[in-house]
């Protein structure tokens, strides 16, 4: 398999990178093609460089495994794993279970939907946070539980929620500056 560079750490805008991405599709998924299983890998390589799984990508994933383009959506939409939208940096989930139901996780949903302005299913405009809804998390002693990409965070408070993300913003913002 062949490594990448984003073309957004060179200067190029975010619509060109992606683009530049499905053009080398062909080349990226060489060794998946005709091989059994081998959309499943395809398609998380694909996420995995974009982001996402945009429309443009998943009709070249269709034409390179010869496969008609609903199969391709089936599979994406059948797994919780993929996504057809642009995803934050972070990935919020929110334990609705019922442990985390019963002692407050949907106060804590409406504490990150408020704090973010986003609803369930949504990234932010500034692609820092998607919010996202988990039936369980295997933490149910600690409940209300909710993940931030993966690490769990227990027995969480609405009043709380915004200064946890804020740390997850700031942490973001010292890499940045870092790279920059």
């Amino acid at each position: 398999m062949a490594t990448t560079t984003c073309a957004c750490q060179a200067g190029v805008g975010e619509a060109e990178a992606e683009a530049a991405l499905i053009a080398r599709l062909d080349e990226l998924l060489a060794d998946y093609i005709g091989k059994p299983g081998g959309l499943i890998p395809a398609l998380q390589l694909t996420q995995k460089l974009i982001g996402y799984l945009p429309d443009e990508a998943m009709r070249r994933i269709s034409e390179l495994f010869d496969k008609p383009y609903s199969e391709v959506t089936g599979v994406v939409t059948f797994y919780s794993f993929f996504s057809t939208q642009p995803r934050g940096k972070c990935l919020v989930r929110v334990c609705l279970g019922t442990a985390c139901y019963v002692r407050g996780g949907k106060e804590v949903l409406e504490a990150i939907k408020k704090h973010l302005a986003i609803e369930v299913g949504q990234t932010t405009a500034d692609r820092n946070f998607s919010l996202e809804v988990g039936r369980c998390f295997g933490a149910c002693g600690l409940a209300p539980v909710i993940m931030v990409n993966d690490d769990v965070h227990q027995r969480v408070k609405p009043a709380r929620v915004g200064e946890l993300l804020k740390a997850y913003a700031a942490a973001d913002e010292a890499a940045q500056a870092e790279v920059a």
